[in-house]
């Protein structure tokens, strides 16, 4: 999860445009960590050694590895605890962005340290579970800790990204949120949450959007709008509101009920004016998707 928010990141930073981080992403399946990004990641290369290593390799027929054991960059010992350690997932979307020339190893020896620092992330978070490091993340990146119900929001978005991971795809990068009264509707399912809460959440994209979305969740292929699509808007937005609604039950015992999805296009949604309500885009590559979360 570390990946997306790192993603956003670069974005605020004017690093990348849109294009180049969903160019990046697409390619993460099928690229590999490199010992030279592991190496500058765990404070054992610079980035200058690094790049001594690149161009020495123009020249000569040898691993990486190789060449920074004769350099005295690396013992041996270090290029075999290297190939064996875990990594953050962002390295990755790094290296690629190296590969493709947007940014230099000195650039993302830098761009690291800000962002760890900035959120806080440590080596021991690479042994927490997927949830706590969406949590964590949350509650560092969208500071919601000083607006009302922030907790109910926090857990909330938790979920959220947990199951468009889980059921969409991991290649996504969050946006920054935006406060918001109303919801112009491009094609929207929305769906209340009544009880001792009056929540409304609605999801948002355009059809041809909604198609890839669709075919995501349904593990399907559809290629036009249909009744098919529309229903797996419907039973993702229901599922994740469902499963929001027994998380509340479980640890809260707060007890919530969900009204039947709605269909909106082209229209505005309304938003009641005392609830407290955002608009969270997520950057597919597929398109932007919006989530309406009211309180």
């Amino acid at each position: 999860m570390y990946t997306q928010f790192f993603g956003n990141f670069l974005l605020s930073r004017n690093v990348v445009t849109p294009d180049q981080l969903i160019l990046a992403i697409g390619k993460e399946s099928t690229s590999h960590i490199k010992l030279g990004t592991l190496a500058m990641y765990h404070n054992l290369m610079t980035a200058n050694e690094i790049d001594d290593i690149v161009i020495a390799q123009t020249h000569e027929d040898k691993h990486f590895g190789e060449l920074a054991v004769e350099r005295h960059y690396l013992t041996e010992d270090q290029v075999n605890r290297l190939l064996s350690e875990q990594s953050p997932e962002y390295l990755l979307l790094g290296q690629i962005l190296i590969e493709e020339g947007i940014i230099t190893n000195a650039d993302l020896e830098d761009l690291i340290i800000d962002y760890e620092s900035e959120h806080e992330i440590y080596d021991l978070d690479l042994q927490i579970d997927q949830k706590e490091q969406v949590t964590k993340l949350i509650r560092h990146y969208f500071k919601l800790k000083d607006i009302e119900n922030s907790t109910l929001y926090e857990s909330y978005l938790t979920l959220l990204f947990n199951n468009l991971i889980r059921f969409i795809g991991a290649d996504f990068t969050p946006l920054t949120p935006v406060r918001c009264s109303e919801l112009p509707t491009q094609f929207s399912i929305t769906q209340h949450i009544v009880g001792v809460y009056d929540i409304t959440s609605a999801i948002d994209m355009s059809r041809e959007m909604a198609i890839e979305f669709a075919s995501r969740y349904a593990m399907d292929t559809f290629n036009e709008f249909d009744e098919y699509v529309q229903a797996s808007l419907e039973d993702f937005l229901n599922l994740h509101n469902g499963l929001f609604t027994v998380n509340m039950s479980n640890n809260n015992s707060i007890e919530l009920q969900l009204s039947p999805p709605e269909v909106h296009e082209g229209d505005t949604v309304e938003i009641h004016a005392e609830t407290v309500s955002y608009l969270f885009p997520i950057l597919y590559p597929f398109g932007t998707i919006h989530f309406l979360l009211s309180f």
